[in-house]
C-alpha cells in the first residue's frame, strides 16, 4: 500500500519540479524589474520626461526634501548642445549642509548623481565645490562639476554608486567646501534604484598577484568608473538589463598601435544565458567582441591592451564579460588567452569555451587590482594575449565587455581628486568655451614642455616605421575587380583639394527616387538656403572640385553644420553623390565625420555635415597665423586619426580603403578631436580570399603609395602609407609636396625616408 501511494506521489513530484524549474529559468530571462525607481528633477517643478522616456518627478516640494535646511532653485543660464533638456536644465544650489532622505526597504541600491557644470542663481560655475556622503560613506570630496567636465571633455557628469542601505532611509547630504568662502553646492539629477546582487561575493573575488581573496559584501560600496561594450556601439540605459545602466564603445580606451578586430554575432544567434541571470549584462554586450585577429605570428608579439585613468590609493572590482558566438570557435582549446591587470597575472589559460561549457552562452571574471598611492591618478591597465602553453588552435583572444569599480577605503571614502584639465589652444569661436575654461595653468605649460621631446621621438619613431613598413610589404599575388564605391574627385571641407585621377562625365536628370530613404536625414531646398542665408558667399569655408562648403545652422540655430553645395559644371556626378550617402550614412565613429543629411531638390546635389569648429588640420601646421599645436595635442590628434582609418579597415562591415589621407582631410572639432572625413575616394576592400583590389589610381600626389601607383593594386596597407606620410608632415610643418626646395627634397615621404 505504502509503495502504491508512493508511486502515485512520484508523478505529482516530477511535475513539481518541472514546475519549478521552468519558473527558475522565466525568472533568470526576465529583465530585473526594480521595486523602487526614483528619478529626481532638481529644481524642476512639473513632471517631465527624458530622451529615453523615463519619467522624472519634480523635487519642488517634495517629500524627500527636508524641512529646516535652506536652499534655492535655478535654470542653467545656458544649454550647450549636447547636453539633455531633462534633468539637467534645472539645479537645486545649496550653500549650508543640505540632506535628500529617501524612505526605501533596506537593500542594496543604484544611486546616480546628475550634474552640468554651469551658472545657477548667478553663481559661478568654479565656485561649486562641495562633498556628498551618504551615511558613513563618503561619495564625493570638494567635487568640482566644472573641472571634471573641462578635463575629461564631458558636457556633463553622471556619478553612479552601489550602496547597501540597512535601514528604512537613503540619505544624501550635500555640504558646500569650507574654502573658497563663496562656495556652494549644487545637483541637477538625484536616480535611486533598488538592484540586485550583482556585484557581491561572499566567498571573496581573487586579488591580482595576492593569494587572499576580498569580500565584497552589504559593507562594501562601490562607484562604477568604467562600463564598456567591447567591439560594439554605446548601449543607453533603455537598452539596458531594467538596471539603467549605461554602456560605452571601447575604442577611445584601447592602447597601442594594434586596436584588434571587432565582431559581431549573426542576427540569427541567440544567447543562452543559462544559469546566469539575464540582467548581468544586455544581449548587445555578448552578440559583439573585440578580437586580436587571425593572423597568429603578428598576436604573439603584441597584447590587446586597454588604458583607463583611475585614482589612486584604492582597490578596483574588474568585472570582465565573455561569450563565444563564432562558427569556428565551438570547442575547448580553439582559443585560450592569458589576462593581465597593471601589469600583474590575472589569469593563464582562460578559454571561454571551458568555462562557458558550450557556445553562445556567456560567462564573466570577477579581478581584485590594488592601486597604491594617495591622491593622484594612475592607469589601470588590461591586457590580454594568447597562451601558447596550451597550444590552441588559433593564436588569439576576445572580450565582450568591462566594468570597472571602484572599492571604498578602510574609512568608507570613494572620492577622489579632481581630474586636472589639459592644455587647451585658443578657442576661435567664444561661443564653444566652456563655463570654465580660464587659459593656460603653469602645470599644463609644464606639460607642454615636457612633452615636446618624447612627442618628436615618438612622430619620428612612427613616421619612419609606417612608411617602411608601407615600402617593404610583401606583394600580393592575387587579384580582385571589385568595384565597390566608385570615386570622384575629393573635395576637402575647408580647402582645395589637387588630385590625381580621371574625371567622370557629370549627368544631370532625376535621381531622387534612387536615393537612399532611411539611411540620414533628408533636407529641403528651402531648408538649405535658411540654413546658409540664401548661399551667402561670407558663410563659404572651402571651394573645391566639387563645388562650395558653406557654414550652416539647422533646428532653429541649435546645431552648426557643414553644408557641400555640388557645382553643376562640376566633374562628379550623380552616382558618386549617391554613393557618398550611402557609404557615409552607414559609417559612425568618433573619429570620422558624420554625414547628418543630403537635399537633391531642383537636382542639387547637396551634403550636410558636422560642423568642425576647428577646421582642417594643415591649417594648424604651417602658413598660417595660428598658435602651433603644442606636441601632446598633435599626438593625440595623430592617434585620434589613426582610429578612424582602423576603424575604417576592420570596424566596419566590409573593409573601406580611404585612399586620399592628408592633412586636408583630417578635421577637428570644437574639443579638438581628429576626425578623418572626404570619402569620395574611397573604395571597399578585397574579400578575405583576395590580397587587393585592381583599380585606377587616385589620390593626391606627395601622399599616393608608390607600389599603389605602379601596379594600380589597392590595399589598406596605400591608407597607412598616406598616413606615414601625414605623421612626417606634423612633425616636420611642411606640406607633402614643395617644388620650390632642391630636387632631393621636394617629396616629403622621400626626404624624409
Amino acid at each position: 500500500m505504502k509503495n502504491s501511494v508512493a508511486t502515485q506521489s512520484f508523478p505529482k513530484l516530477v511535475s513539481l519540479f518541472a514546475s519549478l524549474l521552468l519558473l527558475f529559468h522565466l525568472v533568470l530571462a526576465a529583465d530585473y524589474v526594480p521595486t523602487e525607481k526614483i528619478l529626481l528633477n532638481c529644481g524642476e517643478k512639473s513632471d517631465l520626461s527624458d530622451n529615453d522616456n523615463r519619467k522624472w518627478t519634480p523635487d519642488v516640494g517634495s517629500k524627500f526634501l527636508t524641512g529646516t535646511e535652506k536652499s534655492v532653485t535655478s535654470p542653467a543660464s545656458s544649454q550647450d548642445p549636447a547636453v539633455p533638456e531633462v534633468p539637467y536644465m534645472t539645479a537645486r544650489v545649496f550653500h549650508s549642509n543640505f540632506t535628500y532622505s529617501f524612505p526605501v526597504v533596506s537593500g542594496r541600491k543604484f544611486v546616480r548623481l546628475y550634474f552640468y557644470a554651469n551658472s545657477y542663481d548667478g553663481q559661478n560655475a568654479t565656485n561649486a565645490l562641495f562633498s556628498v556622503t551618504s551615511g558613513s560613506y563618503t561619495l564625493l570630496k570638494n567635487f568640482s562639476a566644472a573641472q571634471t567636465s573641462e578635463a575629461l571633455n564631458y558636457a556633463f557628469v553622471i556619478k553612479e554608486y552601489s550602496i547597501n542601505v540597512d535601514g528604512d532611509h537613503l540619505n544624501l547630504t550635500f555640504s558646500p567646501s569650507s574654502t573658497p568662502s563663496n562656495a556652494y553646492a549644487f545637483v541637477n539629477g538625484i536616480e535611486v534604484l533598488s538592484m540586485p546582487d550583482l556585484y557581491s561575493n561572499s566567498d571573496g573575488v581573487p586579488i591580482v598577484g595576492q593569494q587572499v581573496p576580498l569580500t565584497i559584501d552589504n559593507a562594501t560600496a562601490l562607484e562604477n568608473v568604467y562600463r564598456l561594450n567591447v567591439g560594439g556601439s554605446d548601449i543607453s540605459p533603455s537598452g539596458d538589463t531594467g538596471l539603467f545602466r549605461s554602456w560605452y564603445d571601447d575604442q577611445p580606451y584601447l592602447f597601442g598601435a594594434a586596436f584588434g578586430v571587432s565582431a559581431a554575432a549573426d542576427p540569427n544567434v541567440t544567447i543562452d544565458y543559462g544559469t546566469m541571470a539575464t540582467y548581468t549584462a544586455p544581449v548587445n554586450v555578448y552578440t559583439s567582441a573585440r578580437s586580436m585577429g587571425p593572423n597568429a605570428p603578428i598576436n604573439d608579439n603584441y597584447n590587446l591592451t586597454w588604458l583607463f585613468s583611475i585614482d589612486s590609493g584604492f582597490s578596483y572590482l574588474v568585472r570582465l564579460h565573455f561569450c563565444e558566438f563564432t562558427d569556428n570557435i565551438t570547442k575547448i582549446n580553439q582559443r585560450v588567452f592569458n589576462i593581465f591587470i597593471n601589469n600583474q597575472t590575472a589569469e593563464l589559460g582562460f578559454d571561454v569555451i571551458a568555462a562557458a561549457e558550450q557556445v553562445d552562452v556567456p560567462v564573466y571574471r570577477d579581478y581584485v587590482v590594488v592601486v597604491p598611492g594617495s591622491n593622484s591618478q594612475q592607469d589601470l591597465w588590461l591586457a590580454l594575449h594568447p597562451n601558447e602553453t596550451d597550444k590552441p588552435q588559433y593564436y588569439d583572444a576576445i572580450l565582450n565587455g568591462v566594468e570597472i569599480f571602484k572599492i571604498n577605503d578602510l574609512n568608507n571614502n570613494l572620492a577622489g581628486p579632481n581630474p586636472i584639465p589639459g592644455p587647451k589652444q585658443d578657442i576661435v569661436d567664444p561661443s564653444l568655451a566652456l563655463p570654465s575654461h580660464s587659459g593656460r595653468t603653469k602645470n599644463q605649460t609644464a606639460i607642454i614642455a615636457g612633452g615636446v621631446s618624447g612627442g618628436v621621438i615618438l612622430l619620428l619613431v612612427i613616421g619612419f616605421c609606417v612608411v617602411g613598413a608601407a615600402r617593404r610589404r610583401r606583394r600580393g599575388k592575387d587579384s580582385s575587380t571589385s568595384d565597390g564605391p566608385s570615386g570622384w574627385l575629393p573635395l576637402s571641407l575647408y580647402g582645395n583639394s589637387h588630385s590625381a585621377g580621371s574625371a567622370k562625365t557629370n549627368t544631370t536628370g532625376s535621381y531622387a527616387s534612387s536615393l537612399p530613404s532611411n539611411l540620414c536625414r533628408h533636407f529641403s531646398f528651402a531648408e538649405i538656403k535658411a540654413a546658409t542665408k540664401n548661399f551667402d558667399e561670407a558663410l563659404v569655408l572651402g571651394v573645391g572640385g566639387f563645388g562650395k562648403v558653406y557654414k550652416g545652422e539647422i533646428d532653429g540655430g541649435t546645431t552648426k553644420v557643414a553644408i557641400k553645395r555640388g557645382n553643376p559644371l562640376s566633374e562628379q556626378g550623380v552616382h558618386e553623390f549617391q554613393t557618398e550617402i550611402e557609404m557615409l550614412s552607414k559609417l559612425r565613429h568618433r573619429h570620422l565625420v558624420s554625414l547628418i543629411g543630403y537635399c537633391e531638390e531642383n537636382c542639387e546635389m547637396i551634403l550636410v555635415y558636422d560642423y568642425m569648429a576647428y577646421g582642417t588640420l594643415r591649417e594648424h601646421l604651417y602658413k598660417t597665423q595660428k598658435p602651433p599645436l603644442p606636441w601632446k595635442q598633435r599626438l593625440e590628434i595623430c592617434i585620434g586619426a589613426a582610429r578612424g582609418l582602423h576603424y575604417l579597415h576592420t570596424g566596419a562591415k566590409h573593409t573601406i580603403i580611404h585612399r586620399d589621407v592628408k592633412t586636408t582631410n583630417i578635421l577637428l572639432d570644437e574639443k579638438w578631436v581628429a576626425k578623418v572625413s572626404d570619402f569620395g575616394l574611397s573604395k571597399t576592400g578585397p574579400t578575405l580570399d583576395h590580397t587587393h583590389v585592381s583599380t585606377v589610381v587616385k589620390g593626391s600626389f606627395g601622399y599616393l603609395d608608390p607600389e599603389y601607383f605602379r601596379r594600380q593594386q589597392l590595399t589598406d596597407k596605400s591608407d597607412v602609407y598616406s598616413f606615414g606620410v601625414v605623421l612626417f608632415e606634423i612633425l616636420c610643418a611642411r606640406p607633402a609636396l614643395n617644388p620650390t626646395l632642391p630636387k632631393e627634397q621636394v617629396s616629403l615621404a622621400e626626404w624624409a625616408a
